[in-house]
């Protein structure tokens, strides 16, 4: 049996609450969560007492938002993280699951977001690999529309969010886990690429391919580092995690003039 204690700060849904509140998170607002239970220390209570500290903060007024990405529902040619043979590929194609809004888990994204998915109340768009969960007043606005051929861009929940005045906070985690640099790839010169991933339809499951955006990560935090050198970004601690809060739309335009110059593609075809 392990004498190890358990490393700390001891995190409570109250310690957590004052902690948000005080960094700045407010009553009423929209707030897009990328997050990292780990980094926070221990969690009584783990994911869901994240999850209710920031509904306690954000109140009956807020919405919290975040990325319930599921890019396992993809082509396995793809897949490096880690590969499979490609003896497998025709039989994974033809048995993955369909996406269910309902049922299929987060994967990549952590444990906050999973339990975000099922909490009562919530509201997950429709896109196969790319869909974000929201719960309040807002969430259903926020997360209609999100078209299969526009992962993270106009058509996204992303968009609605920069329109809705969301912010951004980074609790644990680092710009390279920033969606909302992503909607900046669609308002410049990118190519596209076939994305593909198992839908259900009205006549059954079906192995679709959409042509989107080919977006990336790279470079995501020497962006982030750049975009904090010109905009106020809320930085402090919550539990043992450094935390950024900032407005989505000011990330959007500096990761737009940014990418475009820093990190250009080829023409779009």
């Amino acid at each position: 049996m392990s004498t190890t204690l358990q490393a700390g700060p001891l995190c409570t849904r109250e310690s957590l609450a004052h902690e948000l509140r005080g960094l700045g998170v407010t009553p009423g607002e929209t707030l897009l969560v990328h997050s990292s239970l780990g980094s926070l220390g221990w969690v009584c209570g783990g994911a869901v007492t994240v999850v209710r500290a920031l509904l306690d903060v954000l109140g009956t007024d807020g919405t919290l938002v975040v990325p319930t990405h599921s890019g396992d529902n993809s082509d396995p040619a793809g897949w490096v993280n880690p590969p499979v043979p490609e003896s497998w590929w025709a039989d994974i194609r033809r048995s993955m699951p369909p996406y269910d809004a309902d049922l299929t888990p987060c994967f990549g994204v952590g444990v906050v977001p999973e339990t975000v998915r099922g909490w009562p109340g919530a509201v997950r768009s429709a896109h196969p690999q790319t869909s974000f969960a929201a719960v309040g007043p807002r969430a259903t606005g926020i997360t209609d529309g999100h078209a299969p051929d526009c992962r993270l861009g106009e058509r996204s929940p992303l968009a609605r969010l920069e329109e809705a005045g969301a912010r951004v906070l980074l609790l644990g985690t680092g710009y390279g886990a920033c969606t909302a640099f992503h909607l900046a790839e669609y308002r410049v010169p990118s190519p596209t690429a076939d994305n593909s991933f198992a839908v259900m339809t009205s006549g059954g499951r079906r192995w679709t391919t959409v042509r989107d955006v080919a977006i990336r990560e790279d470079r995501f935090d020497e962006l982030g580092a750049a975009f904090e050198k010109e905009h106020p970004v809320v930085r402090g601690p919550v539990g043992a995690a450094e935390a950024r809060l900032f407005p989505l739309a000011d990330a959007v335009a500096h990761a737009t003039g940014w990418l475009a110059e820093h990190r250009p593609w080829p023409a779009r075809d």
